[in-house]
């Protein structure tokens, strides 16, 4: 949770684009939160059959969503399991799992200050970001052309601050939707909404086993009492069993992976993060598109109405109250086929 404004900030940051198979709009607001945590990724062109969209919506700080903003689609691509056979699924987990790899060490350290957060210049610190255990070897940063840098950080541990990921990648007529936390990506087919990836909460069954397997608790709906998410970018503080992989940690940056085949029924799919599903359910959220584009052609215009839809009339409010982002990415076939029956 973050603190709140006595004003929303309204203005919004929007996009455009398109190819021969792809439109897409987006858009994200501060709205009431003090600072804007989310970022997003938006590549028609990731190759020359492959698009990729991303929502990554950011706790305890901006520059984990920052980073995977910047980082993840890079990661993709450059991926063994990518570049080897085209193996996009497998691509996706361990670009979700190299990102905090990425973040630890002299180099991490260094991105991560450069994307914007508070550096105490007495102790070096990233403000309200920084854990670092004690002695920690960290011989990834050595790996592809992440290059390892000797410093005064190198045994950075990574950000406490994390960061949701979910994230869309477009080949021909298949689907990739990798998640991470409780950010969603819906598909709408044929008007009906579908999810596409599943909110990590930790309440959930197979999310408690894991987080009580690695020695942790859940007190109010939060690991250990303070986090809301059982999944998650960054967050290092709830990845130290030292005894257990990265995928069974009691937060873990592991995605869940989903692959459809899209058809001539498939209308269009969002990405969202949870400022937006705290205020309409997947099938509201269609529906509503749904209505908007038969007025409206611009996919960000569309995009920026569900964020004033969503956003709360007063702070008392409560849903309504946090960063909104999201991405509408419609089926350039279709494009006469989203009006309701």
């Amino acid at each position: 949770m973050g603190t709140n404004l006595s004003t929303p900030k309204t203005e919004k940051s929007s996009d455009d684009g398109e190819n021969d198979h792809l439109r897409y709009g987006l858009s994200s607001m501060q709205g009431w939160r003090a600072s804007m945590e989310d970022a997003h990724a938006a590549h028609l062109d990731l190759d020359e059959s492959t698009s990729f969209f991303g929502v990554y919506d950011g706790h305890g700080g901006k520059v984990v969503a920052k980073f995977c903003a910047k980082y993840l689609h890079q990661q993709v691509v450059k991926s063994e399991a990518y570049t080897a056979g085209g193996d996009i699924g497998t691509s996706l987990r361990e670009s979700f799992f190299r990102m905090d790899e990425m973040m630890r060490g002299q180099r991490g350290w260094r991105e991560l200050a450069s994307l914007g957060d508070k550096i105490n210049k007495f102790n070096g610190k990233i403000e309200g970001l920084i854990w670092s255990p004690r002695s920690r070897e960290y011989k990834k940063a050595q790996e592809d052309s992440w290059a390892f840098e000797e410093g005064p950080h190198s045994n950075f541990g990574g950000p406490t601050s994390g960061s949701t990921a979910c994230v869309a990648v477009i080949r021909n007529n298949q689907l990739f939707v990798a998640n991470a936390g409780d950010s969603r990506c819906v598909i709408c087919r044929k008007g009906q909404a579908y999810d596409l990836s599943i909110d990590h909460k930790p309440d959930l069954d197979s999310e408690k086993d894991r987080i009580i397997k690695a020695g942790g608790f859940i007190h109010a709906g939060r690991v250990n009492g303070s986090l809301s998410l059982a999944r998650a970018i960054g967050d290092m503080e709830f990845k130290q069993n030292r005894f257990l992989p990265a995928e069974k940690q009691m937060v873990t940056a592991n995605p869940d992976i989903n692959t459809i085949e899209l058809c001539d029924e498939d209308e269009f799919i969002v990405l969202a993060c949870d400022g937006i599903w705290d205020c309409l359910s997947s099938q509201q959220l269609v529906d509503f598109v749904r209505q908007q584009l038969l007025i409206e052609t611009k996919l960000s215009a569309v995009c920026e109405r569900v964020l004033d839809r969503c956003l709360a009339p007063t702070i008392a409010i409560g849903d309504g109250c946090d960063n909104m982002t999201m991405i509408l990415v419609q089926f350039k076939k279709l494009n006469q086929s989203s009006a309701p029956t």
